[in-house]
């Protein structure tokens, strides 16, 4: 199944599709479109992606995370248009045990967004437009 999607995602598929009772712990990251950024009111936002190149690294991404932690990973992120609440990306990590688990999810959306080419870019309630590099606010994510 490919990773992109310019439909709706459906988080709750995407974690009965790992259940097993092996695995014993599911974490599941909903990224959320939010109506701020910068102090700036957002309205919408659209995502573009490079598709085969997309596709490719996200492959690459899983296997990583499968190969350092006994885990089986779902991940999903969609293009094209989203309204402020839409579910824009989804990752599911099922492993035996929830340290593997959440490493393994924390790995996967991180690396996605830093390694993956998918743009956004937001629309503002004054009408204005700016495309945002996921990578910029880095800092924020890895502060305690």
């Amino acid at each position: 199944m490919p990773f992109l999607t310019g439909g709706p995602i459906d988080p709750q598929a995407l974690a009965q599709d790992l259940a097993a009772p092996a695995r014993g712990a599911e974490v599941l990251f909903i990224g959320t479109v939010r109506d701020h950024h910068g102090g700036r009111a957002v309205v919408e936002l659209e995502y573009s992606a490079y598709g085969p190149m997309a596709e490719r690294e996200c492959t690459r991404i899983m296997e990583e995370a499968r190969n350092r932690w006994p885990v089986e990973i779902a991940l999903r992120h969609r293009v094209g248009r989203l309204a402020i609440g839409d579910v824009a990306v989804v990752v599911v990590a099922a492993g035996g045990h929830r340290d593997e688990a959440f490493a393994a999810c924390r790995y996967v959306i991180e690396e996605t967004k830093r390694r993956v080419p998918i743009w956004k870019r937001e629309r503002y309630a004054g009408g204005e437009e700016a495309w945002v590099d996921p990578t910029a606010a880095e800092e924020l994510r890895t502060s305690p």
